[in-house]
């Protein structure tokens, strides 16, 4: 009864194979305090990025590690591959989309160099820059995931 009244949950599903952690195991203040939004991180295993949700990439980072998306629904994305790894040149990451281009949920995004994996513990956030306009439900942190098939985060 009255489940018009119901507003619909909503999903993003996981753009990389990996464990869930909360922000708050991030070792990077600006992540961990969450001062760019809220969210949770991947402790990534997989060598691929997908988008999340069906929108637009808004922004890609010339360093080829991270992107911002506008969902249909007016959530503002970030996912930022390997938060630890600082090379400048964007070495091990091979950006597959343009900035303004329109994604369905499950393209690839990121292509991850198998070596880059290998030295490194890629620690993934996936922040919801926008967190005032929507209420986050579940987060699915200390779960397995794998990209572009498990619900990462539900939300309305």
């Amino acid at each position: 009864m009255f489940s018009f009244l119901k507003k619909k949950h909503e999903q993003l599903i996981a753009p990389i194979d990996g464990k869930v952690i909360s922000l708050d195991d991030v070792d990077d203040p600006i992540f961990s305090k969450r001062k760019m939004g809220d969210g949770v991180a991947i402790v990534a295993s997989g060598l691929y990025v997908y988008a999340p949700a069906d929108g637009q990439i808004a922004v890609t980072i010339e360093r080829k590690h991270a992107f911002g998306m506008v969902l249909e629904n007016e959530m503002e994305l970030i996912v930022h591959v390997g938060i630890n790894v600082n090379d400048p040149s964007g070495n091990g990451f091979t950006m597959l989309v343009k900035e303004h281009e329109t994604v369905k949920q499950g393209t690839p995004i990121i292509k991850i160099d198998p070596q880059l994996l290998t030295d490194n513990e890629l620690i993934t956030p996936v922040i919801i820059t926008n967190p005032h306009c929507f209420t986050i439900l579940n987060n699915h942190i200390g779960e397995a995931v794998v990209g572009n098939e498990s619900i990462l985060i539900e939300y309305r």
